[in-house]
Formats: structure tokens, sequence, C-alpha cells
């Protein structure tokens, strides 16, 4: 019987679980703020990783998301280490930070959504009203 996932699929979630607590409780710099990995992909060798985290207690410009990034990059090599001691493995994956854009994403869909309703409603407010002053005449 063939396994409901694959083992890039379990490292991978592992991975992401020991990411989060170790930025979480091991990176102590101001310019990350707190940091949510959303995803892990990992190669089929598992030997590289590719971490999509987002960032609350940041400002969401461009220039601070990306100095976020860099400070996350600059400590992968310390990064790899803790994961080295926490996780069994017989080799520990390179690990690349990337910022990821689908909740800024959804947030401005969400807001576009909202806005066109908003729109919707008020166009249909409009047609209904002239309609009840005519037959009331």
């Amino acid at each position: 019987m063939a396994r409901e996932f694959k083992r890039t699929d379990r490292v991978a979630e592992q991975l992401q679980r020991e990411l989060a607590q170790i930025i979480q409780l091991e990176v102590r710099d101001p310019r990350v703020g707190m940091v949510t990995v959303c995803a892990v992909d990992l190669s089929r060798d598992l030997h590289y990783a590719t971490v999509y985290v987002t960032f609350l207690g940041i400002d969401e410009t461009v220039k601070a998301t990306q100095a976020a990034i860099d400070v996350l990059n600059e400590a992968a090599s310390f990064i790899r280490i803790q994961i080295g001691k926490r996780m069994r493995m017989r080799a520990v994956p390179h690990v690349k930070f990337l910022f990821d854009k689908s909740i800024s994403r959804g947030r401005d869909l969400s807001s576009l959504i909202e806005q066109a309703r908003d729109k919707d409603s008020s166009l249909s407010a409009e047609e209904i009203e002239p309609q009840s002053n005519s037959e009331t005449e």
C-alpha cells in the first residue's frame, strides 16, 4: 500500500515546525519582528530548503521586508546548525528565505471584492429608489 505523503513532505512539515521555533526563540534581531513560517519547499534529495515567511511588527514596504529577509539569510548558517541539533538527518538542508506575498495579495483581493460589493449595493439602492418614487406618483 502506498503512503499518503512523500518523505519530502513529512520532512518539510517537521522542518517548518522547527524553523518556527528556532526563529522565534533564537534569532533576536529587531529588524525581523515576528516571523511566520508559511511554507517550506524541500528538494527531493533533502539538501535545499526554500522557506516562505511573512512578518508582523514591521512595515510591509519592500525595503523593510527585504531587510528582514536579508537578516534571516545572513543567519541561515546559525539556523542550519540549530536544525542539525534538533532533527536527526543525514544531511541538514541549506536554507534560503523568501518573502511570501500571498497574504498581502489575499488582503488586496479582499479589499477589491469589498469595494465591488459596496459599489454594487450602492448601485442597486439607487435603482430601487427611483422605481419606488415613480410608483407612488
